[in-house]
């Protein structure tokens, strides 16, 4: 299995920010890369919907033959991954849980949390870092508007500024040694966030993200070893368009398929 395809996935564009560091360290690797840009955001969806709508990326995956899976969206791995982790043969890697050690080992004695309302109200980075680190006070606040302004690249939108201000200096007020931006949109927003903070407070979770899966992959001798280049694969749900102008920050998209997860879920049934 270890020159199948990793798969990787998110709601829109801001897996992209874990993908381009994942093809940074591990070059050699197939990508599949899926953008769910029918049911973005996931933010304001129940943890029902979710378990539906990740239960046909999977599917998806797996038709691919994949032999793992990245989750590189913390909303699904905050409220899906326990219920499907044991459910496919491919290896899992749900962001939260794979960074929320590393950062939990810093011992920060203040950490602030933004991310989608779904991740604050699941309190997964809350309840995975202070396993590691019950000493740590971790303070969450939900950004329910920010994956809309990336989507759309509202970054310099006088309403969009103001919340992202407002946000932020509320947060501030608790003194955090660091920020942890707890989903993968936001980090596209650092520019405007540095207007308000110092950049270094904020963690991109993606970095360490994509080492901890190099380290995993190597130790279970998954890495490809086929010597062949292949391109990355890329699909969307909906509007491949919009995906590939708002891509670009991050990675440059050229070509990409649409497809219907609900005829896959159909199709499995």
């Amino acid at each position: 299995m270890n020159n199948c395809p990793i798969g990787v996935f998110d709601s829109g564009v801001g897996g992209l920010s874990v993908f381009s560091e994942l093809i940074k360290l591990l070059p050699d690797e197939q990508y599949i890369y899926f953008g769910d840009t029918k049911n973005l955001p996931y933010g304001n969806k129940t943890k029902e919907q979710l378990i539906e709508i990740t239960t046909g990326i999977f599917d998806f995956f797996e038709s691919k033959r994949v032999k793992a899976v990245v989750m590189a969206c913390n909303t699904t791995s905050a409220l899906t991954y326990d219920y499907l982790k044991n459910k496919y043969n491919f290896k899992i890697y749900p962001i939260v849980q794979s960074v929320s050690k590393q950062i939990a080992m810093e011992n920060y004695s203040s950490i602030g949390v933004f991310a989608t309302n779904a991740t604050i109200h699941s309190h997964a980075y809350k309840k995975e870092i202070s396993y590691y680190n019950p000493d740590v006070n971790i303070f969450e606040t939900a950004c329910p508007k920010w994956v809309n302004i990336v989507e759309n690249r509202l970054f310099e939108d006088e309403e969009s500024i103001s919340n992202i201000k407002q946000l932020v200096e509320e947060m501030l007020l608790n003194n955090p040694n660091k920020i942890i931006l707890g989903c993968t949109h936001y980090p596209y927003l650092l520019n405007v966030l540095s207007r308000f903070a110092p950049e270094n407070i904020f963690i991109n979770p993606a970095k360490c993200f994509a080492e901890f899966i190099l380290k995993d992959l190597n130790n279970n001798h998954l890495l490809n070893t086929s010597g062949v280049k292949i391109q990355p694969e890329f699909y969307v749900s909906s509007n491949p368009a919009q995906f590939i102008s708002s891509s670009k920050l991050f990675y440059k998209v050229d070509k990409i398929k649409e497809i219907c997860l609900q005829k896959i879920l159909c199709n499995k049934t």
